[in-house]
């Protein structure tokens, strides 16, 4: 799929579309075979434990807010327009341990399976599930404990 031009407005998904993933809003801004971008409103408390994309590179802008990121093994603090790279297969996920909502932009390249995957864990509420479905898209949930 080739990207298609035009502007994906502030606070909606390309062709209206979003996504509810454990409590967080995901909305997809930029879809093509090379790249999925996506922005995501965690609330305070809210998180992606720490997993990996083999096949693609990942980066986060973050928009407003913080996050605190474990990234290859360390925590580190990314804030208000800041840039995280997260090359493949490299260990990482984000968690908004601050009293205020984040807003970030995050994008994979190239986009491989990640919007097949983000359809599919919609509305899902099974944790289970989510980790056996995004293995299968080529996102690897570490163990609990690469969190701590």
């Amino acid at each position: 799929m080739e990207l298609e031009k035009g502007i994906t407005k502030d606070g909606t998904g390309y062709k209206d579309v979003q996504w509810n993933i454990l409590g967080q809003v995901y909305f997809p801004k930029a879809v093509s075979d090379d790249t999925f971008a996506f922005e995501t409103n965690s609330e305070p408390g809210q998180f992606v434990p720490v997993h990996i994309h083999p096949t693609q590179d990942e980066f986060i802008l973050v928009q407003e807010g913080q996050l605190e990121l474990k990234l290859d093994g360390e925590w580190t603090t990314a804030r208000a327009g800041d840039l995280v790279r997260m090359p493949r297969g490299i260990p990482h996920g984000y968690f908004n341990k601050s009293d205020k909502p984040c807003r970030a932009l995050f994008w994979v390249s190239p986009a491989r399976q990640l919007e097949d995957l983000f359809k599919a864990l919609d509305q899902k509420t099974d944790v289970a599930e989510i980790v056996r479905l995004s293995a299968e898209r080529e996102v690897n949930f570490l163990p609990p404990e690469a969190n701590d």
